[in-house]
């Protein structure tokens, strides 16, 4: 398939010298307006005619508030909207304690999108392949949601609602990511299929943070990405062997159990019934990982 990209359409381009200055502006170009961070998404978007034209552009890469990896031995993690794929890939706290990200964002495009690109972009462009939706998924992470009426916080797990769609309002930015510490028993993988080693779509992603002691489950977290509708946790297979032993039946089964609750699609790029093959495959392999 050929895509022909024609010349960005014209906008206003705005760069705000406040965070409270780029909320003003999203309220007074209400539904009209899109943010951007690093581009890598809304501008090809942009070029291609897949949005409607916004009059408004936002850039809020002079916004350093915004520009974080912050870690507390209580609280966790949290990162900033403008904190970079790179950033995240790189930063020895992330890789350290939160690995499964680490690994996702690593596996993302090219290296200059990554430097690029934010996390945060990632997952408000909400597509289904989104590399570090399902691994945030398995780190229950949440995004702080702010406007001029406010803040709120949601749950990754809620705030996809659908293809391209989030739960993010007209006048709303996602500030922060956070995510709670995890049990130093824990370990987090992501495996990811693509036609080639790098610059691809995930045909299937797949996350998964097992927490063990002495070979038993305590706890386990399986995120699915480019299997449905949105990124999703695989909560039913979770659930076939947290508590139990680990044995090669019972991960066989909760591989087994996940592809079941994939909802894949057919497209040019993988048919719905190899997706589900691959997502048993992926499943069991990211656990056998995670426990090895």
């Amino acid at each position: 398939m050929v895509t022909f990209y024609r010349r960005l359409p014209r906008f206003e381009y705005v760069q705000p010298k406040s965070l409270d200055e780029a909320l003003s502006l999203l309220a007074e170009h209400k539904g009209k307006a899109k943010l951007i961070a690093g581009g890598t998404d809304l501008l090809p978007k942009m070029k291609g005619r897949e949005i409607k034209a916004p009059t408004h552009v936002i850039d809020l890469k002079g916004l350093p508030d915004l520009d974080y990896i912050k870690y507390d031995e209580e609280d966790g993690l949290a990162i900033g909207a403008l904190a970079t794929i790179h950033a995240v890939e790189t930063s020895p706290i992330i890789q350290q304690k939160f690995s499964v990200l680490a690994q996702a964002a690593s596996s993302m495009a090219s290296t200059q999108v990554r430097n690029r690109g934010t996390v945060a972009g990632n997952i408000c462009n909400a597509v289904p392949s989104a590399d570090s939706a399902p691994a945030l998924l398995t780190l229950e992470a949440r995004v702080t949601l702010i406007s001029k009426e406010g803040e709120r916080i949601v749950s990754l797990e809620n705030f996809f609602t659908g293809p391209n769609e989030t739960v993010l309002t007209d006048t709303e930015l996602l500030a922060e990511i956070q995510i709670p510490n995890l049990p130093p028993n824990s370990r987090g993988v992501y495996v990811k299929l693509t036609p080639r080693r790098s610059m691809d779509l995930a045909v299937v992603g797949v996350a998964a943070v097992v927490i063990a002691e002495d070979g038993v489950c305590e706890d386990i977290r399986i995120g699915l990405g480019a299997v449905a509708p949105t990124p999703i946790r695989a909560k039913r297979a979770e659930d076939t062997v947290r508590g139990q032993q680990f044995t090669e039946e019972r991960i066989e089964r909760s591989a087994k159990t996940a592809a079941e609750e994939s909802r894949p699609i057919d497209d040019h790029r993988a048919s719905a019934e190899y997706r589900r093959w691959m997502v048993q495959a992926l499943v069991r392999r990211a656990i056998n990982q995670a426990i090895s």
